[in-house]
């Protein structure tokens, strides 16, 4: 399979090698359902020796068709393609979502991908797959379709989990109100926010619980308030586990800030912190694990202090109780 393969519209893809098989979807937040579908693709590509490629799209098609109240992405494009390539992608297509590609036949969109991928063997979707005017299109419609064009489609059966179909939907709504250990389960990964470490006013230090802070604004902002974390780096062996509040610190912001932000305090002493490479201007890689707290104001500097110390006792029950690979 190709590697570290940039992104390509159907308009300018390099020759694949053959034969080529096509995951095509949203795959918003790269959740167990989504990873099913690619896991199929790369299967028959490694029975086949051929490609893997996933097709997906930009924007979300909810910015064409509800301007005004477009859906908020899980993942932004770069880890949405970190997660696609260790999946097997050896090709990601970021196809612009414009009308035009939207009011598509099915005949002209699997001609338009054939042109594109003469190799096309095999197309992999999910049970629910829609696609072109009205989005009337669907996989019986993309089966029939396909048959003349000699290619092969496989509809991929929704997972569920306790009775209930996983979905980017759901999701979400457990993201949005800090519900992270149900999305992760959902996900079958850590949720997780990339940032860099800026300096900060150390006022957390004062307070006896020295803080790496990263400015971090994604389309869906969890739940303000305060986790449970891991942290990973190149240079420990294990993660390092902690506490993080996200959100406007309005205890210690006169004015409420423009963006949020997220403190990480990790447990661990100063010499093995020293050696982590985490300060200003190096990545901070945070995963999302349990949901203490909301975020609140609180009347004194003293109340927050001893605020912390109950939220850190919490987290550390938690790792205790909570096997942490």
């Amino acid at each position: 399979m190709m590697e570290n393969t940039p992104p390509f519209t159907l308009a300018h893809l390099p020759p694949l090698p053959p034969p080529v098989h096509l995951a095509i979807g949203m795959f918003d937040g790269i959740h167990l359902g989504h990873q099913k579908i690619i896991r199929h693709a790369t299967e028959t590509a490694r029975a086949t020796s051929g490609t893997v490629a996933v097709l997906t799209f930009t924007p979300h098609p909810s910015h064409l068709l509800h301007p005004h109240a477009p859906v908020p992405q899980i993942l932004n494009s770069a880890d949405k393609d970190e997660l696609l390539r260790a999946l097997g992608a050896g090709c990601i297509i970021h196809e612009p979502f414009t009308r035009q590609f939207a009011a598509h036949s099915v005949g002209t969109f699997l001609d338009t991908l054939l042109h594109a991928l003469p190799a096309l063997a095999t197309i992999h979707v999910g049970e629910d797959f829609r696609f072109g005017h009205a989005r009337t299109g669907d996989v019986r419609l993309l089966q029939t379709h396909a048959t003349s064009r000699h290619l092969r489609i496989h509809s991929i059966a929704s997972v569920e989990i306790n009775g209930a179909r996983i979905s980017s939907t759901r999701i979400r709504e457990l993201i949005a109100t800090g519900r992270v250990t149900d999305a992760n389960t959902l996900l079958g990964r850590p949720y997780a926010s990339h940032g860099t470490i800026i300096p900060g006013r150390a006022l957390a230090r004062t307070l006896g619980f020295p803080t790496f802070n990263t400015p971090w604004t994604p389309e869906l902002q969890p739940r303000h308030g305060v986790y449970a974390i891991k942290v990973r780096t190149p240079d420990t062996p294990h993660p390092l586990c902690g506490l993080a509040n996200y959100g406007l610190r309005p205890t210690v912001t006169a004015e409420t800030p423009a963006h949020p932000l997220l403190e990480v305090h990790l447990f661990t002493t100063a010499t093995v912190l020293a050696n982590t490479g985490l300060k200003p201007g190096a990545a901070l890689h945070a995963e999302w694990l349990h949901f203490i707290r909301p975020e609140k104001k609180f009347p004194t500097l003293d109340a927050l202090r001893a605020q912390i110390t109950d939220d850190v006792a919490a987290a550390q029950n938690f790792f205790k109780s909570t096997p942490i690979p």
